[in-house]
């Protein structure tokens, strides 16, 4: 492993990342109920998940997902970062940082099996981002519950997907509904900005 894995600017000692979250291995006496398993390509990252509900499931299409992907868009679902805990092969782990383009551990970065390279999550600074293809599915309803939301940078897709989910140019709730998203979704986002808009008027009238 390059020396720069094991050690970046927000680590203060070769071992330390391991000892946070979402690094640290949970003890017995936490009571960590395992609601998912799941594992990388050759089976040397192995992590479960207590958390039955992503806090949220969505589809990137922006540039940097396609190619770190090697694929049209990236599925993602965001947990705490309490919410795993790595049964094996935390100590098998790369980063990258595609803004810096830097393999430093500094947030935020992508996780990947430095065996198999298989996307493991995106750690945020508060927030990882986990991929559900990864995820061991005993029901449909465990699939149900990480079915995207939404689809986001849709302007920078390299297929079109008419499933009527909310599509943002941008972050979700950060930029504006494109394509096929809902009407009532769209006129609700206009409203809440008039809405804003009028406040920041009233705001400035009052100075």
């Amino acid at each position: 492993m390059h020396k720069y894995q094991s050690r970046g600017d927000e680590t203060t000692g070769l071992s330390e990342w391991k000892k946070r979250a979402p690094y640290r291995i949970h003890e017995p006496n936490e009571h960590f109920e395992v609601k998912y398993e799941a594992n990388c390509h050759c089976g040397r990252v192995h992590y479960q998940l207590n958390r039955a509900q992503p806090l949220d499931s969505k589809l990137c299409h922006c540039t940097t997902c396609q190619t770190q992907h090697a694929a049209p868009f990236q599925w993602a679902a965001i947990f705490h970062k309490e919410d795993i805990n790595f049964v094996n092969g935390h100590h098998d782990l790369e980063w990258y940082d595609p803004t810096a383009k830097s393999i430093e551990h500094k947030l935020p970065c992508k996780v990947r099996c430095s065996y198999c390279h298989s996307p493991i999550m995106d750690e945020g600074r508060n927030m990882i981002l986990l991929f559900p293809s990864l995820i061991h599915f005993k029901t449909v309803e465990d699939r149900l519950n990480f079915k995207p939301r939404c689809h986001m940078f849709y302007n920078q897709r390299v297929i079109d997907i008419p499933d009527g989910l909310p599509k943002w140019d941008g972050l979700k709730d950060d930029g504006n509904l494109i394509e096929d998203s809902p009407p009532e979704l769209i006129r609700e986002v206009e409203r809440k900005r008039e809405e804003e808009g009028e406040e920041r008027l009233q705001k400035g009238e009052n100075a």
